[in-house]
């Protein structure tokens, strides 16, 4: 990003997992760090088979320093424990480390990132993926979506499609939790269903991925 040093700049000299979620609150590779608590680093076992990417920390995460922990993350969990995914068996991360927000009165109300912003914060990602080397992604989300598989990827269009990337061999879109916290009574059961639907997708391969290890 224009006036900031790129995110590697910030990366520690022996990048392991312990040391970039300490080095992410060091990084100034965009302008997103002046008004967040903290980085918000992805969280989970160091061996994880499936991860998760989702878009940026929301209120809580920012002020507890920890990914989906929030009203969205409460709503993820009813829906990993539906699916049969355990939660404590994913990697669960963000295409954006810090807080994106505005402030309407005592509230912070999320805000889009920008594309400058995502791809600013991208190294941090890429160096999660490649240390955590998921044998299956789950994109939350456009965001998420774009950042692992690139801007000509769409959510609605590519939902629920098992598709293949540099970072994973199986690689799914699929809705971000908050979307289906603020979705249109019309369309939100659709959605939720859908989203269901497309967890227990992924459960069933991560059983299977998870069945040939053990063998």
């Amino acid at each position: 990003m224009k006036g900031h040093p790129p995110a590697q700049e910030f990366f520690p000299p022996r990048a392991t997992l312990q040391g970039l979620a300490r080095a992410a609150n060091g990084c100034r590779a965009c302008p997103l760090y002046r008004d967040a608590t903290q980085a918000v680093f992805g969280e989970g076992p160091r061996g994880a088979r499936l991860m998760m990417v989702g878009e940026q920390p929301g209120d809580q995460e920012d002020r507890q320093g920890r990914p989906f922990v929030g009203p969205a993350g409460r709503l993820l969990d009813e829906y990993l424990e539906r699916a049969g995914l355990p939660r404590d068996a994913v990697w669960l991360s963000n295409a954006v480390k810090h807080f994106k927000f505005e402030e309407r009165g005592k509230r912070r109300i999320h805000k889009k990132p920008s594309t400058t912003e995502v791809q600013a914060c991208f190294p941090w990602l890429e160096m999660e993926m490649r240390k955590i080397a998921p044998e299956m992604i789950v994109c939350l989300g456009a965001i998420a979506v774009r950042a692992v598989l690139g801007p000509a990827a769409r959510v609605e269009r590519d939902r629920g499609k098992v598709l293949a990337s540099e970072w994973a061999p199986w690689v799914m879109p699929t809705y971000h939790p908050s979307a289906l916290l603020r979705a249109p009574e019309d369309s939100r059961a659709r959605m939720r269903e859908a989203f269901l639907a497309d967890l227990r997708v992924a459960a069933r391969h991560y059983r299977k991925i998870a069945a040939s290890g053990a063998a």
